[in-house]
């Protein structure tokens, strides 16, 4: 018999949330490792709230929503709140009831603001690997790091002169200007955008683009982002910032760690400094006038930190291509920095139902 296609509504109605999502859904493990982890931070997010006034977006809902936009690429606070106005699986990650009004996408952008504005992001990170259920999944002697190029919110036109003496570009909102021949450095010129930026390419056969340095320490275990941090681009922003995670992710270790990176790493300078942070660097041996010789190239755990260390490019490929962080939509150093850690901490909850065996029936 044909079913009627005509709409029927009942008087009552009555959903529970808890009932509409899988017993087995991915984002159930998920939930709960960031749920845990949040519980820890309370005392942290009392201290950026007054005790008086009017009540806020709470922070753990800010912090959820936020993993919902980089777990499935909304590019947007005004789609992400369109989602949440009718998805009923985003409701209950978040924590809002079916019958709970969304936020004004502004209203949402200028509460998260205030925790772009502290170090909740690198708090967050800390706080998810201490999980009980996480932090076993880590190696404690064998990481690999690596920086990749994040561009700025701004485009090269706003890279103008300091001292104003540039021409000024053609009419209208957007006007055009042709830069030919031009000799533009970072010493002469800067973004009226954000200054932070800095104009920067990754090698010679690249163009140049105002951007940003992300860093990130991984375990070898699984390839787990440990340490995160963003720098104004430089040709020695990854090797400083390299020593300065190992040594806050491990500091005054006595114990031999093994540090994996790619060529850019073997210099004299870094190899040396990290053998007197009794850390082994296993760093990618240049054809020439390299610093890395026979004794740590003869190893077996040579071989096997240079294939592990790859591993952390599958970290800046999901932040670039699922993340929405191919360029920020932020801007200043500290956000940058914090969007960056975050993106960091989205990818390493993503990989936990696996890597937990939490699979959806």
């Amino acid at each position: 018999m044909r079913g009627s296609d005509e709409r029927t509504g009942s008087l009552f109605s009555f959903v529970d949330l808890e009932d509409r999502v899988p017993a087995r859904h991915t984002l159930r493990k998920i939930r709960q490792i960031v749920n845990d982890a949040l519980a820890t931070l309370d005392g942290e997010f009392s201290t950026l709230y007054a005790s008086e006034g009017r009540p806020s977006i709470a922070p753990e809902k800010l912090l959820r929503a936020s993993l919902l936009q980089a777990f499935y690429s909304i590019r947007s606070e005004r789609q992400l709140m369109e989602q949440l106005d009718y998805n009923l699986l985003f409701r209950w990650f978040v924590g809002l009831g079916i019958d709970d009004p969304v936020w004004v996408p502004t209203v949402f952008t200028k509460n998260r603001d205030r925790l772009l504005d502290a170090d909740v992001a690198a708090k967050f990170m800390t706080a998810v690997l201490a999980h009980r259920e996480v932090k076993p999944l880590l190696s404690n002697d064998h990481f690999s790091v690596d920086g990749t190029l994040v561009e700025a919110w701004a485009s090269l036109k706003s890279f103008r002169a300091k001292d104003g003496s540039d021409e000024p570009p053609g009419p209208g909102r957007n006007g055009e200007r042709d830069f030919h021949g031009e000799k533009r450095t970072n010493d002469t010129h800067a973004s009226t955008t954000d200054p932070d930026a800095k104009l920067y390419r990754k090698s010679s056969n690249t163009a140049a683009k105002l951007c940003f340095i992300g860093h990130a320490l991984a375990e070898n275990r699984h390839g787990l982002i440990v340490e995160a941090d963003a720098t104004k681009a430089s040709s020695r922003a990854e090797r400083e910032t390299a020593l300065a995670m190992i040594e806050r992710h491990d500091p005054g270790s006595e114990r031999r760690l093994t540090l994996a990176a790619d060529k850019g790493y073997d210099t004299k300078g870094f190899v040396a400094e990290c053998r007197r942070m009794c850390v082994t660097p296993h760093v990618a041996a240049k054809v020439r006038y390299s610093a890395i010789d026979g004794r740590t190239t003869r190893h077996e755990s040579y071989a096997v930190s240079q294939r592990k260390r790859k591993l952390i490019e599958e970290a800046f490929g999901w932040t670039k291509t699922i993340a929405g962080l191919a360029k920020v939509k932020v801007r200043g150093i500290d956000r940058v920095r914090h969007q960056f850690t975050f993106a960091m901490t989205a990818y390493n909850l993503i990989r936990m139902p696996r890597l937990l065996g939490w699979a959806a029936a």
